[in-house]
């Protein structure tokens, strides 16, 4: 699986650079939000089945929000540990750290409130982030445990890394992710401009 999520973003980078044309790559997001919905919609038929899944919920009750906290304690203060390496401020860092891999919104909120090249480095951080999930997810599965594998796709697990989740996690964990994603979703518009203005 590694393998072909890797194959399919280098390939993807290939077709973008040398086959699509300008004019066409408008109608991408219109493919890719319905490809993505019907992930979506399959990883949410697979868990509403799965009785284990909602047992799991039920059983951890208000505890499940210990995993996205963990996450975004891990993801504000490592990124503040890489960026005192890199001489970058630790607001600076720590907000690109906040945004769990929602490079979209992250990118453009630190554009917007602080400066340009801030939000290129939150929109690239997390870029990476989100690719980084799809390789370590299924290792980190095998040899951390299920919980941690979570942990690299930060909000996307809600969305686009949710169905690696399913296939090397387990539907059972896929319904912890989905609540973690969500959660971390919600927190990046409040913890970005939060962070940036310490």
């Amino acid at each position: 699986m590694t393998g072909l999520i890797l194959g399919t973003v280098a390939a993807g980078i290939l077709v973008g650079r040398y086959l699509i044309p300008a004019a066409a790559v408008g109608g991408l997001d219109t493919v890719t939000s319905f490809a993505l919905g019907l992930l979506v919609l399959g990883v949410g038929i697979d868990s509403g089945r799965n009785r284990d899944a909602w047992s799991n919920l039920r059983r951890l009750g208000g505890r499940i929000i210990l995993v996205p906290f963990a996450i975004a304690v891990g993801s504000i203060v490592g990124a503040i540990g890489v960026g005192l390496l890199l001489n970058l401020p630790a607001n600076e860092a720590g907000a690109v750290g906040a945004g769990f891999g929602w490079y979209s919104l992250s990118g453009i909120l630190l554009s917007r409130i602080y400066r340009v090249d801030t939000g290129a480095l939150a929109f690239l951080t997390n870029v990476f982030r989100e690719i980084i999930a799809f390789i370590l997810m299924p290792l980190l599965a095998r040899v951390a445990g299920k919980i941690t594998a979570i942990a690299p796709g930060g909000a996307t697990t809600m969305d686009t890394t949710l169905p690696v989740v399913v296939r090397f996690v387990g539907a059972e964990v896929a319904m912890i992710a989905f609540v973690s994603g969500v959660l971390l979703t919600l927190a990046v518009p409040v913890l970005v401009p939060l962070i940036i203005g310490l």
